[in-house]
């Protein structure tokens, strides 16, 4: 067993999204999947990949009321940095229409936040990392972006693209750092924390 300190915790994953959920079940752990709405805004005086952090820890906040003895709680967050701009979720297509244009033959950053979270003399005990990958695109022309965004629906990513479908395939030239934390969560780090609970 990979983690046998964790034989008798429950694993909480606190995420609405298939592709943490699919990262986690690839450290050989089949979580419970707690949803609900989180507000991840952020205030002005944090930028760049301390959001990625500042909203992680927010959700694990917003997840401590279901806290027992033997739970372990994973929450993360992803954003995707061009220069000094928070791309975050596209609302409609024309929001990420104009990301994936602003994307299109430029190098950005991205930054995937995880924090693990227990009960430690009966508070909630949260411990948050951030990793950060560049990734460079290919020139995108009108065409990919539109066929793009209408199959693959890219609202529920931030930056407005699945670096594991289409536009990673054929729009990433490459990538320096973890493929997962493009993907949204970076096991590595996540691995280390488990061991550690």
């Amino acid at each position: 067993m990979l983690y046998p300190n964790l034989t008798s915790k429950r694993i909480i994953l606190a995420s609405k999204s298939p592709r943490r959920l699919e990262l986690v079940r690839g450290l050989e752990l089949e979580p419970e999947v707690h949803v609900r709405d989180v507000d991840e805004s952020y205030p002005k005086s944090v930028a760049g990949a301390a959001v990625a952090e500042y909203v992680t820890l927010a959700k694990a906040s917003a997840f401590s009321d279901i806290l027992g003895e033997n739970d372990v709680i994973i929450t993360g967050d992803t954003v995707v940095l061009l220069g000094e701009e928070v791309l975050e979720k596209p609302a409609n297509i024309e929001e990420a229409k104009a990301m994936l244009k602003k994307l299109s033959g430029q190098t950005h950053l991205v930054a995937s936040g995880v924090a693990v979270t227990i009960l430690k003399k009966g508070k909630p005990h949260t411990i948050c990392k951030v990793d950060t990958c560049k990734v460079t695109f290919e020139e995108l022309t009108d065409e990919i972006i539109s066929h793009y965004i209408k199959k693959y629906r890219p609202f529920d990513k931030a930056g407005s693209y699945g670096v594991q479908d289409l536009l990673g395939f054929i729009g990433v030239r490459s990538i320096n750092g973890s493929f997962y934390t493009v993907m949204g969560l970076p096991v590595h780090l996540l691995h280390k924390m488990l061991q550690q609970v």
